[in-house]
């Protein structure tokens, strides 16, 4: 069985599994769309565990956290380093896109295919409908719900809608209260947590199992469903694209090393498992065991911090989105010939990284559409522009998700600063499963056994000679 786990964290598994799947996306399409189905399965099981996992990782993690030293600005420095982050990001793309301009000297066979790409879609992309009455009323009703989206007024409504601002606001306040609590109040409490937390941890490393089989799956899917000409008339996009976010992953590597002290090469080891899940996945959230693995008994970071971060920055901080946000945006302004000016620049930038915190929780196709609160601000036509980058979404979506992973462990990294390491002084000895918890176990003696087996069966008579009675009458 632990060589089985170790197929997932094997780049030369994984590698062949690609190799496959564009074989068999070529020649055997069938076998091909089957392991795609198991490979969505995966996924589904993945952000399953997601909120569940990041509303106890909060709860556990802010009860760590309180326990060292100055807790209030670490948290503020983790806050302060995760928009910093992803405003960073944003900035590279836009920069990145401006200077690179992929959509302002395509051939007009390249147009033509993205036209025709958009025309086939279907619907009414470049239809535009105006309310001509109650603009007032329906301005106050998108307040409203934009406020109950960051404090919903019902806990539970907000977790089975899936609304993750709003499961974010309801988790801090419910873990900053259970943090204030002593730890003989929390007692019991802190070993349910615990529990949960590992048990879902347990879920999603089981479930990482799968992931060959969705590498094999997505890259038949993807052979046998893109077509070249997208693929030509979108290489200028993609090309900057991956330049752009193997930059910013080596610079996130490097500060990572630096606050270790290691070489390059060694903390790229000790991530190895983590970003193989990560970029191939198509989920931000199934690396997190493997993360929290990584940061502390690898590299020695504190656990609590690891712990706490990880969870949050797998739904929250999407640095890659960030990027890929304001690439897109500069990608469809010179495709439709606009010309960016400062101005410009600055609204993309902040709209990317405002886009890249409203996608949280989001995955796939279901991310890619915060992009058009980029676009929307620019005036651009947002249905038309995100079909062409629906269609090349399985390229980009796994150096978003390694970059996000990085800028994640580089949070964790800085926000270590100060904390001695904490490394386990003996690794073969695994750590109690339910922390300083009380376990309750219940002995029986054979006696006692017998009456309560009798008593049962007393029970059972009863119950059978009053149905008969009831029956007769």
């Amino acid at each position: 069985m632990s060589a089985l786990r170790q197929l997932p964290n094997s780049a030369l598994v994984l590698l062949l599994c690609v190799l496959l799947g564009s074989v068999a996306g070529a020649f055997a399409e069938p076998v091909g769309e089957a392991a795609y189905a198991i490979g969505q399965i995966y996924i589904s099981i993945v952000n399953m565990a997601a909120v569940p996992l990041l509303v106890v990782a909060m709860f556990f993690g802010l009860r760590q956290l309180m326990g060292l030293p100055r807790p209030g600005m670490r948290i503020g420095t983790m806050l302060m380093l995760a928009v910093g982050l992803v405003a960073l990001c944003a900035f590279v793309g836009t920069v990145a896109g401006v200077a690179a301009a992929p959509g302002l000297h395509l051939s007009e066979a390249a147009h033509a295919q993205l036209g025709r790409l958009i025309l086939s879609s279907g619907g009414d992309a470049g239809e535009v409908r105006m309310a001509l009455f109650s603009q007032a009323a329906q301005g106050t009703a998108d307040h409203r719900l934009a406020l109950t989206e960051l404090v919903p007024d019902n806990f539970y409504s907000a977790l089975a809608s899936g609304r993750a601002l709003g499961i974010l606001t309801c988790t801090i306040f419910f873990g900053m209260a259970f943090a204030a609590l002593s730890a003989e109040q929390t007692k019991v409490l802190n070993g349910i947590f615990e529990s949960i937390y590992r048990t879902l941890e347990a879920l999603i490393d089981y479930a990482n199992l799968l992931l060959p089989v969705l590498v094999f799956g997505t890259a038949a899917h993807w052979v046998a469903h893109t077509p070249r000409e997208i693929l030509s008339a979108m290489g200028g996009f993609i090309g900057v694209f991956l330049v752009s976010a193997g930059v910013l992953c080596c610079v996130a590597l490097a500060a990572i090393a630096i606050r270790t002290r290691v070489s390059l090469l060694h903390a790229a080891a000790c991530l190895r498992a983590p970003m193989l899940v990560g970029f191939t996945s198509g989920t931000a959230t199934g690396a997190i065991p493997h993360t929290i693995e990584a940061m502390s008994t690898k590299l020695g970071f504190s656990r609590g911090v690891a712990e706490l971060v990880v969870p949050f920055g797998a739904v929250f901080l999407r640095a890659g989105s960030a990027l890929y946000f304001a690439l897109v945006a500069s990608f469809v302004a010179h495709l439709y010939g606009n010309s960016l000016n400062l101005s410009d620049c600055v609204m993309i930038c902040a709209a990317a990284t405002v886009a890249a915190f409203a996608s949280a929780g989001r995955n796939g196709v279901a991310g890619i559409a915060a992009a058009g609160i980029v676009l929307s601000l620019l005036r651009l036509p947002v249905e038309a522009a995100l079909v062409v980058f629906v269609a090349i979404d399985l390229i980009c979506d796994g150096p978003r998700n390694l970059l996000s992973l990085l800028s994640t462990c580089t949070v964790v990294a800085l926000a270590s600063a100060g904390l001695q390491l904490d490394r386990a002084a003996n690794p073969q000895q695994p750590a109690a499963p339910y922390g300083d918890s009380v376990i309750v176990r219940l002995a029986f003696t054979r006696a006692q056994l017998a009456m309560v087996a009798l008593c049962t069966v007393v029970a059972a008579s009863l119950i059978v000679v009053m149905g008969i009675g009831v029956g007769a009458r």
